[in-house]
């Protein structure tokens, strides 16, 4: 089946409701609106609920998707112990930035378009996720210090104004089993340290010297 193409005039009857107009545009193209509606009634909030910030500081990663002014995207994993990501109030959250690499593609995007996106999934136990959206700022390390403690790799923060929080249901995640990580800091092994594990630099230096 072809869609119409989505314009001004055939996405006029957006009404008050979350999401964004080509949801709701398709929704209407492939007639979901009565079960989008009852989703966004039922499930949709514009901060979280107690059930929702528990969730989250018991979350020990996220996914967070940015994308720069032009629209291009970015999604990126952020991990740390159970409580890295702080619930500040009901539509404030903030998770910190850790020394990386330096590209900085997540923050970079951000300065450009500060529209976020964050999924927390529980694969271990409830086996359901919560998705947080919102505009998020870069904040200095000091405007938070007291959730850094002594962690001194935590550069900066990023804050989260929620906007919309939802569930991803259960119906698809896959239960994982948690095990002790293995960390192979003393090997020369690169692939087993994993600073090149697609071999991506071996190629580059072999095509260079070709």
């Amino acid at each position: 089946m072809s869609l119409p193409e989505l314009t001004e005039t055939t996405s006029s009857n957006r009404v008050e409701l979350p999401g964004s107009r080509g949801e709701h545009f398709l929704q209407c193209a492939l007639e979901t609106q009565d079960r989008a509606t009852r989703f966004y009634s039922d499930q949709v909030l514009d901060h979280l609920n107690p059930a929702m910030a528990e969730f989250v500081a018991r979350m020990e990663m996220a996914f967070i998707s940015t994308a720069d002014a032009d629209g291009e995207c970015d999604s990126t994993l952020r991990a740390g112990p159970a409580g890295f990501i702080q619930v500040i109030d009901p539509r404030t959250v903030v998770y910190p930035e850790y020394r990386g690499n330096g590209v900085m593609a997540s923050l970079g995007n951000i300065m450009e378009n500060p529209h976020v996106g964050m999924l927390m999934v529980d694969f271990t136990e409830d086996l359901i996720g919560l998705h947080v959206n919102g505009r998020a700022r870069i904040a200095p390390r000091e405007e938070f210090a007291e959730f850094a403690g002594e962690d001194r790799r935590i550069e900066r923060w990023v804050v989260v104004s929620v906007q919309e929080a939802y569930i991803h249901c259960r119906k698809h995640i896959p239960r994982m089993v948690p095990v002790d990580r293995v960390r192979h800091w003393g090997t020369d092994d690169t692939k087993r340290k994993g600073g090149d594990f697609f071999g991506v630099k071996a190629d580059k230096t072999s095509n260079a010297k070709d």
